[in-house]
């Protein structure tokens, strides 16, 4: 078995040297129970062309104002470069009890290493997954997924915000199914848990007619019980009568003459 064990870290050792971001994502995601994995790499070429052309924009408009897009036309081929790399190593699944996204992508200057980005929503504080597309992303058929919390009213900044997902319908099918899965035996056991009070009960009803001292613990503590309730009445009773006494003493009955 430990030789099985050495061989499987082998191999995603290897496999991590050899992929482009080397990295062990994989091999950790190969341990998880994953419900869904969504894609990128239809979207890739989508996905740089619309930032592609988001980015000339600015640039043109900032050469208009300031002259600074000119500078930001040259950086171009280095910002597509890094936009192909932050799209081949998104990572997008669903498992058991969270929706899980990773991103590896290059600085600004690819030469200074890269930024690794991990995100951890956890499924019962998931209200709603919102699939949005703007104008510029229309004309390239790319989408945005966004993932809205439960709780106080935020900003839709404060949002888990992902672009580029193929198939965005299925990622949030996936998350909604699971979602009411969870939901659905959550209920299952509080209506067992409400289910298994009675029969405590009756349990213990059962176990009190078994043992006689356990029977006579049980009437003495009725009987003790209803000799406080008693007391009870009877100093409601008193208390009655005094607050009687003096009212009538406030407002004593006035006796006429008669003829």
């Amino acid at each position: 078995m430990e030789s099985k064990d050495g061989d499987g870290d082998i191999d995603c050792l290897e496999r991590g040297l050899l992929s482009e971001n080397g990295s062990r994502d994989d091999c950790e995601a190969e341990d998880e129970a994953v419900f869904y994995t969504a894609s990128f790499e239809e979207n890739e070429e989508n996905f740089v062309k619309y930032q592609t052309a988001k980015w000339v924009l600015y640039s043109l408009l900032l050469i208009l104002a300031w002259g600074i897009g000119l500078f930001m036309l040259i950086y171009l081929p280095v910002r597509r470069y890094i936009m192909r790399k932050d799209i081949r190593s998104r990572k997008l699944y669903v498992t058991p009890n969270a929706i899980v996204y990773k991103v590896i992508r290059p600085v600004p200057f690819p030469c200074f290493g890269v930024l690794k980005k991990e995100k951890y929503v956890l499924l019962p504080s998931v209200a709603d997954v919102v699939i949005e597309q703007g104008y510029l992303q229309s004309l390239f058929g790319v989408y945005s997924v966004r993932i809205e919390n439960i709780g106080l009213q935020r900003s839709p900044s404060d949002d888990v915000q992902i672009q580029g997902v193929a198939n965005p319908r299925a990622f949030r099918k996936a998350v909604m199914t699971r979602l009411s899965n969870m939901r659905s035996e959550a209920f299952s056991r509080q209506v067992s848990t409400i289910e298994d009070v009675p029969n405590l009960r009756i349990g213990h009803s059962a176990a009190v007619l078994m043992s006689p001292s356990k029977s006579f613990k049980y009437d003495s503590f009725a009987h003790s019980g209803e000799l406080i309730l008693l007391q009870k009445l009877e100093e409601v009773g008193t208390s009655v009568k005094r607050v009687q006494s003096l009212i009538e003493e406030q407002h004593p009955k006035k006796s006429g003459p008669t003829d």
